[in-house]
């Protein structure tokens, strides 16, 4: 099934059901008014939320309306936590390589991962609003899962069950901000503004083939302005899957229902499939040429983002956004 949330009745939205060609939708009026609401009785509530997904493709429910994408807040409008990881290792390989610095041997056996901002997720038709273009406005798209309640100490066999729902995020990043906050040696504060979430999360069966072994098996497609940027795929050369991911971030305290975990920038070795960042690109570029020659984002700029299955048909809506001056 197919989750979403209306920009109506509160921070947290209003939870709809829509339809797996997402044009039309249905409140979830008497199961759960909001998402988290929903996973936090999942197991109990998913199966009726699942029966009101066949009634409304099958046109047999009541209050069915036409989807309007841009009167969707995010799925889940805000969220306990969102953790991010970096599961990609070709682009965490060139950045290193671009600046002279080699990968550390851990990286390939432990997660790189970090805390995300969560309170509040901008949705997919959602300006991206930054105060300066000398920040180095940048896109990242990611996929992420969503879980359910997740115990401390789970391990990845066991963490594979807790992925309910999955969905696509731009992890917008503030490139100028970045080196600076690193240096302090405690992470991102100001160079991680919030994320846009998908127009609708979706739960793993609707994947078919495509979510095989906690990953994603798809192409992530990105624009800018209406210009490629990249497809690459999500199932080729992720280094640590979502299970894995999941119990790394569950080592020493569980996750709540509605946690999210973030895949990273998606990235390939074959550089052929474009980018999914422009730091990514610009790495390239760097590489190649000696230099950058892609810009980071300007105002007016528009991103593009988006997942479609072997017929081209889009998965989880795509995540469309203007960047704009305050």
């Amino acid at each position: 099934m197919k989750l979403a949330s209306l920009k109506e009745g509160g921070r947290d939205g209003t939870l709809v059901v829509v339809s797996r060609d997402l044009t039309r939708a249905v409140k979830a009026t008497g199961i759960a008014a909001t998402l988290q609401a929903a996973l936090d009785d999942w197991h109990t509530l998913a199966p009726r939320l699942n029966a009101l997904s066949e009634a409304l493709d099958e046109g047999t429910t009541q209050g069915i309306f036409d989807l309007d994408v841009a009167a969707l807040a995010a799925p889940l409008p805000r969220a306990y936590e969102f953790v991010d990881g970096s599961a990609y290792l070709p682009h965490v390989e060139r950045v290193r390589k671009a600046r002279g610095a080699e990968v550390p041997e851990s990286f390939y056996t432990d997660p790189l991962m970090y805390q995300a901002t969560s309170a509040g997720f901008l949705g997919p038709r959602d300006p991206v609003v930054v105060r300066s273009e000398e920040y180095g406005i940048d896109l990242e798209a990611e996929v992420l899962v969503v879980t359910d309640d997740v115990p401390m100490g789970v391990a990845p066999a066991e963490a594979a069950g807790h992925i309910q729902l999955v969905g696509i995020v731009n992890d917008v990043s503030l490139r100028g901000l970045i080196p600076g906050e690193l240096a302090k040696g405690f992470g991102f504060l100001q160079s991680k503004p919030r994320s846009a979430l998908s127009p609708v999360f979706v739960t793993p069966d609707e994947l078919g083939d495509a979510w095989q072994g906690e990953k994603l098996h798809l192409p992530m497609r990105t624009w800018i302005n209406g210009q490629w940027l990249g497809e690459a795929e999500c199932g080729v050369d992720m280094q640590f899957d979502f299970a894995q991911l999941i119990a790394h971030a569950a080592k020493t305290r569980p996750l709540t229902a509605g946690t999210l975990v973030g895949s990273g920038t998606i990235a390939n070795q074959d550089t052929a499939k474009g980018a999914s960042c422009l730091a990514e690109q610009r790495t390239v570029e760097t590489l190649r040429d000696g230099k950058a020659s892609t810009p980071f984002l300007a105002f007016g700029d528009t991103v593009r983002i988006e997942v479609t299955d072997q017929n081209g048909a889009s998965i989880f809506g795509a995540i469309e956004q203007v960047v704009q001056v305050p």
